[in-house]
């Protein structure tokens, strides 16, 4: 399995992050594929495939950890292309939620 979990949902409360340059202040990290919970349970392969689907918007995925579990929220599709090419972990920007 690629992921700890599928979900299609954020089960953690609203951050109030929107914008890549709100995301901006938070530092990437290395995370593990299999630590992530998925928010979403479905992706356009148009993203996933096209030459420029890591050109447009922030370089790396966005995470929140919220009561010990990671959730990507943003970035399926890298996180899918670091699978694909066999990468166990990705740099993604992980907010941390008390």
């Amino acid at each position: 399995m690629i992921f700890k979990a599928v979900g299609d949902s954020r089960p953690y409360p609203d951050h109030g992050l929107v914008t890549a340059k709100d995301w901006s202040n938070v530092p990437p990290r290395v995370v593990q594929l299999g630590e992530l919970i998925t928010t979403k349970s479905t992706l356009d392969l148009r993203g996933l495939l096209a030459d420029d689907s890591t050109f447009f918007g922030d370089l790396f995925p966005h995470c929140v950890e919220w009561e010990g579990q990671l959730y990507l929220e943003d970035g399926l599709h890298r996180a899918l292309r670091a699978a694909l090419q066999q990468r166990p972990v990705l740099h993604a920007r992980v907010l941390v939620l008390s």
